[in-house]
């Protein structure tokens, strides 16, 4: 093997990760330029010397990576869903093409289109789509719209259907350190979600037979159905489908918060550890299979050699059940290692380790260039990196010993794997996730042998034999219970700020350099790399200064207001169903990720696209201050005239007046007219949060107080036509609107009426399905930071009201501000 050539597996990866880095794709006839000249100077780097032809082959690698993901990508964007298609009623054939994920709103499963037609006329749609199917709405005393019956629909893999539906581009929240749902879609090769229409005046989903197409999911599927049957603890019936199907959806949240807390997750989803055992074992049983052929066919064994028989079919089946587990990144790699290393074996050859492991990431990325973006792919390849820069090597371990001292040698490289691995990997775990497990260590020595060598086997015998699963189900409870008692302690998870990229790098390094095995005066060396990121406090505003950051949480509000020492939050985030809430999923991973501590929650009034993620909110800041408009408890509740300042910044709340609330506390009048209303003022600059106050209520407001200026203001209500009335503007002034709604939500917020009012009074505003989080700064009262734009990349939704045009005031926008020029079409 040539060094040259070994050059181009780095470049080849460095060139895939540039190309992700853009934010737009080129044409596809340049990438297919840049993918030509890498060809070219492959084939010249063969017959240049040593060291240029190590430059050259780098070089090629890194242009045939970047040429080919970025003709992948184009050729990809090219088939995407037609804009003047998006809301309108398309009757789609097509068939079911991947496990469907019942949720408590019905189903969502992929399709897979085969004709399209609107309005009797054909049209053309993205292949694959994802869809929606909620299963009917229940009657509910109370409670939001969302609540469904328990019944619903039942599609399953292969099945080919006809429905009516409505379809939209993929866009997901945009939020600092959030989930790029956008990303995880274009992944999987989807370019349009949308929701079945079931209602009574629509024409009813039909089914038209079943096919045998996608036979692999719809064995997934009914395995999975046949688990849930069976178990009757749900906790452990999610383990389970987990476990021998990948369907990793069926582990509920709070279980997966257990697990994350005592650094077991890795073992709830289909590991490189679960992909080895199981072709060690399908190893094991060929080569007896193959020998008990001998004395039968003793001609088998000569033209087929039991190594071959084993370690090829081993990989197979290794492949097979990778396939059958959902084709992760963990188990991509351990295939293509295993095969990598079967082949040499077999050859009778030896390559470092570090040509093995460049050429398993090297394949992966062939196979999905975008699963460099995944944090399981960095988990995977720096633990199996690590595991092989630290293995002391097999000439280096004893032999003998009988039974026991061959235990007591594998318990021991148990004990010295697991640490290994959880030290270097807890830089990178608070990189990824935020948190690093304090209990990871004991919870995985415990946890490690329980699921690969009892909860795992148990659950793949079990498809053959069904009561097994009843005997996995147990273990999983008392591994749990255990779990539970370990998770428990306050000091059980350790959380730290998001650090910026370079410490969080050094820190990386740190880790590792901590484990490898190297002198102890060397490896000391880690600990100066890794106290930058465990000393790391992002930074805040000056004092007398003060930060509004407008979250991305959807049809909702959620705004965390930040001074030199405090922070508050101003409502929380609508509820997304009954398991799920923008508190849990979008406020608490953005507050450690920033290291807040919260002060003070006003929640502005009891709408749960307000007060939908209070319970979340509340349960992790217990010693926060709370105001509401609905609170039975005097204290809490939010009433004009309650003052208070923080590091040179004033806070009073507006609105309600005293005589708004009952004798027992109780609001008189409706739900939106209750809003609190927040002024934030420093010396020089201010913003007013006021919920969904009525235009009634802005205007009393505006006439009490007529003296009164915001610098940046909250769309009240969203943006409806009941709010931001002619009065409260001409009042206020602001310069910024920031204007928090859904994409292409059912209540056409923002208005055009009242974004027509922002640009007759040149008002600049952003709304969130364009801008994503929204930060506006006192410090810099002319730019407003759109998440969004600033990290964007080509995968991402480009709305049509993006700020390449002028502001409505006529003049240029400020660097780095996206500014609306249009209105956002109703749906």
């Amino acid at each position: 093997m040539r060094v040259g050539w070994l050059a181009g597996g780095p470049g080849w990866v460095l060139g895939v990760a540039l190309q992700l880095q853009q934010p737009a794709l080129w044409p596809w006839w340049v990438y297919a330029w840049v993918l030509c000249a890498g060809v070219f100077l492959a084939l010249v780097s063969r017959r240049a010397g040593r060291a240029r032809g190590v430059v050259l082959a780098f070089l090629a690698g890194g242009l045939i990576g970047f040429g080919l993901t970025g003709a992948r990508a184009a050729h990809f964007a090219s088939h995407a869903l037609d804009p003047a298609l998006q809301g309108v009623d398309i009757e789609l054939v097509g068939r079911v093409a991947a496990l469907p994920q019942r949720t408590a709103q019905g189903e969502r499963f992929d399709l897979v289109v085969e004709s399209a037609t609107r309005a009797g006329q054909a049209v053309t749609v993205p292949e694959r789509i994802q869809l929606g199917w909620t299963s009917g709405w229940g009657a509910a005393a109370e409670g939001p719209l969302w609540e469904l019956a328990s019944r619903g629909p039942t599609v399953r893999a292969g099945d080919r259907w006809r429905f009516t539906v409505r379809l939209r581009s993929p866009h997901g929240l945009s939020n600092p350190h959030g989930f790029d749902r956008e990303h995880w879609l274009w992944e999987r090769g989807i370019q349009a979600t949308g929701h079945v229409k079931s209602g009574p005046r629509d024409p009813a989903p039909e089914h038209l037979g079943s096919t045998w197409h996608h036979p692999l999911e719809a064995i997934r599927q009914r395995v999975s159905e046949r688990i849930d049957e069976r178990v009757d603890d749900p906790r452990a019936a999610g383990v389970l489908a987990a476990l021998v199907v990948g369907d990793q959806s069926a582990i509920d949240r709070d279980d997966w918060a257990l697990f994350r807390t005592t650094g077991v997750a890795h073992l709830m989803s289909i590991s490189g550890l679960h992909v080895t055992m199981f072709a060690w074992l399908a190893t094991a049983l060929l080569a007896w299979g193959w020998r008990r052929l001998a004395p039968v066919w003793p001609q088998a064994l000569l033209a087929v050699p039991v190594p071959v028989v084993a370690g090829w079919g081993g990989v197979a089946l290794a492949a097979t059940y990778a396939l059958f587990s959902g084709w992760g990144v963990p188990a991509q790699r351990t295939v293509i290692m295993l095969a990598v290393v079967v082949g040499l074996r077999l050859g009778v050859r030896h390559w470092p380790w570090p040509v093995v492991w460049l050429l398993a990431m090297s394949a992966v990325l062939l196979l999905d260039p975008w699963a460099l973006m995944q944090p399981g792919f960095w988990l995977s390849f720096v633990a199996v990196g690590i595991l092989f820069a630290t293995d002391p090597g097999r000439t280096q371990r004893p032999s003998g010993g009988g039974v026991l001292g061959r235990a007591g040698r594998s318990v021991a490289g148990l004990v010295r794997e697991q640490g290994v691995v959880t030290i270097a990997l807890a830089p990178l775990t608070l990189l990824l996730f935020g948190q690093f497990s304090v209990v990871g260590l004991l919870a995985n020595l415990a946890a490690i042998p329980v699921v690969t060598l009892l909860i795992t086997p148990l659950a793949m015998l079990g498809v053959a034999l069904p009561p097994l699963w009843d005997v996995a189900a147990w273990v999983v409870q008392a591994m749990a219970s255990g779990l539970q008692w370990m998770g428990q302690a306050a000091w059980a998870a350790v959380f730290r700020p998001a650090a910026p990229w370079p410490l969080a790098l050094a820190a990386v390094a740190g880790g590792a350099l901590l484990v490898l095995r190297l002198p102890w005066v060397v490896r000391s060396a880690g600990l100066l790399l890794l106290a930058p990121v465990l000393l790391y406090a992002p930074p805040r505003p000056a004092p007398g200064q003060f930060e509004l950051l407008a979250l991305d949480v959807g049809q909702g509000s959620a705004v965390l207001v930040r001074t030199a020492g405090h922070s508050l939050l101003f409502d929380t985030g609508p509820r997304f169903g009954p398991d799920s809430d923008a508190g849990e999923r979008v406020v608490l991973p953005l507050l450690r990720a920033l290291g807040e501590r919260l002060d003070a929650v006003v929640v502005s009034h009891r709408d749960s696209d307000h007060a939908g993620g209070a319970g979340a909110v509340r349960a992790a800041h217990p010693r926060a201050r709370w105001l509401s408009s609905f609170s039975a408890d005097a204290p809490e509740r939010c009433v004009a005239g309650q003052r208070w300042s923080w590091d040179g910044v004033d806070f009073e709340v507006l609105r309600p007046l005293p005589d708004d609330y009952g004798p027992e506390g109780e609001g008189l009048l409706s739900s939106n007219a209750m809003s609190c209303v927040l002024r934030v003022a420093s010396a020089r600059h201010s913003a007013w949060l006021g919920g969904d106050i009525d235009a009634a209520r802005e205007v009393q407001l505006a006439l009490a107080r007529p003296d009164d200026r915001a610098t940046v203001l909250l769309a009240p209500h969203h943006g409806s036509l009941t709010s931001s009335s002619p009065v409260l503007l001409n009042t206020l002034q602001p310069r910024w609107v920031l204007v928090q709604s859904g994409y292409r939500n059912r209540f056409g917020h923002p208005a055009p009426a009242v974004l027509e009012r922002y640009r007759q009074r040149g008002v600049r505003w952003v709304n969130s399905p364009d801008c994503g989080a929204a930060t506006w700064r006192s410090a810099e009262p002319e730019v407003v930071h759109c998440h969004r734009e600033e990290h964007r990349r080509y995968w991402h939704h480009a709305g049509a009201g993006q700020a390449a045009g002028l502001s409505a005031g006529g003049a240029p926008p400020p660097a780095r501000t996206p500014v609306s020029t249009s209105p956002r079409s109703a749906p």
